[in-house]
């Protein structure tokens, strides 16, 4: 069984913050059937200096919640929701190789696996894989615990998940709507978006995005869009592990 720590939200509180988009020439728009009048646009790497600037400069707003450097756009698609020229919901989708099934509760609401379990102290968080431990702080033991304690946050909001790795093509580093357009499924039709275009070709199952380290929101996020609490989740690839997260 392999133990994240949370790192990505599903909405990150950003205040009122948006940033504005007059709109540009060459625009890439993924067509999606219930955006009324609003859009979606991908940026990539290859894309102009000025859709690159713009991404940075809202990926730098995120930052101000989560931390410097995590949420780098390098190597990812980027899709921003364009509401009345303003972004109003941006999400980073990069591919990936494999990804952890996460575990669920039973119907008895029992994990699957009762050993005892070392949680990190409340001041500190460990990210680790198997025996691969990227942050080891002052660890105390825990004794056996259900797995909605254990999913739900209640333990620094360590989440669980199976050992054996699957193969898995898109990733969902992180996704931010702003606070005055939540609730109005513009996270969904980003993932909609996502699965409509991030393989040229053909569209992914809903089941086949998998999402970096969630916290509560991201996983209720998650859970919600993929119709289960068994998601996939996986490690971001350019997390500097010299650093506690």
């Amino acid at each position: 069984m392999r133990r994240l720590t949370r790192h990505f939200i599903g909405t990150i509180p950003m205040g009122s913050r948006s940033s504005n988009l007059q709109g540009w020439c060459n625009e890439r728009v993924i067509h999606m059937p219930y955006t009324e009048g609003d859009r979606i646009i991908l940026v990539l790497d290859c894309d102009p200096p000025a859709h690159r600037n713009k991404v940075v400069e809202v990926v730098k707003m995120m930052e101000t919640e989560l931390g410097n450097g995590w949420i780098s756009p390098r190597g990812c698609k980027v899709y921003l929701f364009i509401s009345s020229q303003r972004i109003i919901g941006c999400l980073l989708a990069e591919p990936i190789k494999n990804a952890f099934k996460l575990l669920t509760c039973s119907e008895d609401g029992r994990s699957d696996c009762t050993a005892t379990k070392e949680i990190a102290s409340r001041k500190s968080t460990t990210l680790q894989f198997g025996v691969i431990s990227l942050k080891r702080e002052i660890n105390k033991r825990v004794p056996d615990l259900d797995c909605s304690e254990v999913v739900d946050g209640h333990l620094n909001g360590a989440i669980f998940c199976e050992n054996k790795p699957v193969p898995a093509v898109c990733g969902i580093r992180a996704v931010w709507v702003t606070p005055s357009n939540r609730r109005k499924h513009i996270a969904s039709q980003l993932l909609d978006a996502v699965r409509k275009s991030f393989c040229m070709g053909f569209v992914l199952e809903h089941t086949q995005l998998a999402f970096s380290q969630p916290t509560s929101a991201g996983k209720a996020l998650a859970s919600r869009y993929i119709g289960t609490g068994s998601f996939l989740v996986y490690k971001t690839n350019n997390l500097d592990s010299s650093r506690v997260i």
